[in-house]
């Protein structure tokens, strides 16, 4: 099985780490447990020349570190146009090898600059987007990234589509898969037919290497380790096995709300107030779990024929902060707990999936030990985020979670 993250970032993308590196990289990726990474903002020039520099290029289109560990080539595309309004769409873009990258800088050369920003922005329509790349070669591979939220998602609440039709128009049938995101999971995005027809793949968009960031969502792919095998996954779904999500609730645009009103809402308290603020009188930010409310046309719990299986868990040093009431993850006591687990048993996958409360509870106490058991079966409740926030857990001292509701005074 291969574990992989295939959405990342670059230092040269905004709001990211300045120490993104291909050693950082590895070496936190084998922590994590990840067997393949994407390497980031391949488009960018000062990227581009790293990854050239760095990595070893295979003839089945993996590139390797000195180390062996690989990455394939990957970037994010923005796409801001106008149709019906102001739209914008992510897209994650996946190349072949080293020959089509280059020629993928020399066409978005033609459009706009590539050299400002790990993540450009284009103002192409989508369906003039894939033609472009396609004509360089079908092995490209496009897939709207983080589908439901708000701005950037091809089905968001702001600016996105209710189709994949609708956004890509004659070259629908060029998109293979969506990215779930943090806010959604598969079964949210079961419901409709038009999503559940296509595959689901799951990636972390990592602004940064440290574990909590980087595979907090995976995608698990069988067969061998390579380009062609990975894009026969995601285009047919055979040896997609399954993905890693978060619940979706810890995602940043769960539900609905205002954050510097610090008011957030379920689907149906939004409609009673009529998608407007009571304290700002403004909008609310409507988010993934009332959009998918709005277009799904199954309820919730319908699984269609081609589901994939998938695991909900929430990265380690989330618990470990819970657990100990610290909100800074890079703090020395989660670090120092984080660390002891990790000498352990190896990686946290593998903490997170299968070590057993008896051998964690040697290691560290019995409340975490208790709290990555309730992880693992997916009974972590948590404060669902909202409007660019993330959600956020709760556990009580008798290590059963704590019933909070998400609502605010106001």
């Amino acid at each position: 099985m291969i574990i992989a993250d295939l959405h990342l970032h670059s230092k040269h993308s905004r709001a990211t780490s300045k120490n993104l590196s291909f050693d950082n990289l590895e070496k936190y990726g084998r922590i994590k447990g990840l067997g393949l990474l994407g390497t980031g903002d391949f488009q960018h020039p000062l990227q581009f020349e790293a990854i050239k520099n760095e990595l070893i290029e295979d003839d089945k289109g993996i590139l390797w570190t000195k180390n062996k560990f690989p990455f394939l080539l990957q970037t994010e595309i923005s796409l801001m146009f106008s149709n019906e309004g102001r739209r914008a769409v992510h897209l994650v873009m996946l190349a072949p090898n080293l020959e089509i990258a280059e020629q993928i800088q020399e066409k978005l050369l033609q459009k706009g600059r590539i050299d400002y920003d790990g993540r450009p922005i284009f103002g192409l329509m989508p369906a003039e987007f894939v033609e472009m790349m396609k004509e360089i070669s079908d092995k490209i591979e496009i897939i709207p990234a983080h589908c439901m939220t708000p701005w950037f998602g091809i089905f968001g609440s702001k600016s996105g589509f209710d189709t994949v039709k609708d956004c890509f128009e004659d070259k629908a049938k060029e998109i293979n898969a969506i990215e779930t995101g943090l806010s959604a999971d598969p079964e949210m995005l079961w419901r409709n037919d038009d999503w559940n027809k296509l595959n689901l793949i799951s990636t972390s968009d990592a602004h940064s290497f440290w574990p909590w960031r980087l595979g907090r969502e995976a995608t698990i792919f069988e067969g061998e380790l390579s380009y062609d095998n990975i894009l026969k996954a995601i285009r047919t779904g055979e040896g997609l096995k399954e993905t890693i999500e978060v619940d979706p609730g810890y995602g940043k645009y769960h539900i609905d709300g205002h954050r510097n009103c610090g008011v957030s809402f379920e689907p149906k308290e939004t409609s009673d107030l009529k998608k407007i603020c009571p304290k700002c009188g403004k909008e609310l930010v409507i988010g993934v779990l009332n959009r998918v409310e709005e277009l799904a046309n199954h309820e919730e719990g319908y699984r269609p024929s081609n589901a994939k299986e998938f695991k909900r868990l929430i990265p380690l040093q989330e618990l470990i902060g819970s657990v100990y009431g610290i909100k800074q993850l890079s703090s020395v006591r989660v670090w120092k707990e984080y660390d002891k687990l990790i000498k352990e048993f190896g990686n946290e996958f593998n903490i997170l999936l299968k070590v057993s409360f008896e051998n964690l509870s040697k290691v560290v106490n019995e409340k975490l030990a208790r709290v990555i058991l309730l992880n693992r079966e997916g009974k972590i409740r948590i404060n669902p985020g909202f409007d660019g926030i993330y959600g956020t857990l709760f556990i009580d001292e008798k290590y059963k979670i704590k019933t909070q509701t998400h609502l605010n005074q106001f």
